[in-house]
C-alpha cells in the first residue's frame, strides 16, 4: 500500500483569535498549521497579552476537539489536525519605526501597508527559518481589509525570503460570518480596533 502523503506545513500569521477561528477551521484539514502570533502594532501590553491569551485558548479548544474526536459543528470533520503556535517578539518600537513619517495617514492607507509589510515579512522569515512549505495570514478575513493588497504584500515577503505565500480571501464563502459564529461559540474577546494607537484614535473619534 502506498504511504499517505504528509500534509504540507503552513505558518499562519494570526492577528487575533476571532479572525483565526474560521481560518483555522478551514485550513486544518489540508495543512499542518502552526499559528504565528506576531503583532507589535498593539501598543498597550495588557491588550496584547489579552489577545494572545485568547489565541492560545482558541487553539487549545480546537486541539481538545481533535483529541476527543468531538467535531460537532465544525467544518472538515474527519481531517481536522492539531494546531501549534509560535509567539513572535513583542516590541511596539519596531512597529513605530516601520510607520515613521506615516503617522497622519488615514486608517487603511499607507501606514497600514507598512504595518502589513512588517508583520508579513517577519512571518516569511520565520516560515523560511522553520522550513515551512508556505505561509499566509488571517488578515484577509476582515471585510475592512483589501485581500488583493495583502496578497501582494505577502507575495513580496515570500519572494524576499524564499518561501511560498498562500494567497487567500478568507472573508469569502461567509468566512467573516463564520468567525462571528465561532467567536460566540467559544466566547472570544472581540476588539473594536486593530491594536495600534492610530486605529484606537480612529475608533474613538470617527470622521464627522
Amino acid at each position: 500500500m502506498q504511504a499517505e502523503k504528509p500534509l504540507p506545513l503552513l505558518l499562519l500569521h494570526a492577528c487575533c483569535a476571532p479572525c483565526s477561528s474560521a481560518c483555522l477551521e478551514r485550513l486544518r484539514q489540508d495543512f499542518l498549521v502552526t499559528v504565528f502570533y506576531y503583532n507589535p502594532n498593539i501598543d498597550r501590553e495588557p491588550e496584547y497579552r489579552k489577545r494572545l491569551a485568547e489565541e492560545k485558548r482558541l487553539i487549545e479548544a480546537f486541539n481538545r476537539q481533535v483529541e476527543e474526536r468531538d467535531y460537532r459543528g465544525m467544518l472538515f470533520e474527519e481531517g481536522a489536525q492539531r494546531i501549534g503556535i509560535i509567539e513572535g517578539d513583542y516590541r511596539p518600537a519596531v512597529f513605530h519605526e516601520a510607520v515613521r513619517g506615516l503617522e497622519q495617514e488615514p486608517e487603511g492607507g499607507l501606514r497600514c501597508n507598512a504595518c502589513f509589510r512588517l508583520r508579513l515579512r517577519e512571518a516569511a522569515r520565520v516560515a523560511a527559518e522553520g522550513q515551512f512549505d508556505c505561509f499566509t495570514t488571517t488578515l484577509t478575513i476582515s471585510p475592512l481589509k483589501d485581500a488583493d493588497r495583502l496578497n501582494r504584500i505577502g507575495q513580496e515577503a515570500g519572494e524576499a525570503f524564499g518561501v511560498p505565500f498562500l494567497p487567500s480571501d478568507f472573508k469569502k464563502r461567509d468566512g467573516f460570518k463564520r468567525s462571528i459564529e465561532l467567536s460566540k461559540r467559544f466566547d472570544l474577546y472581540r476588539q473594536d480596533h486593530c491594536g495600534c494607537s492610530y486605529s484606537l484614535r480612529a475608533s474613538q473619534y470617527p470622521p464627522a
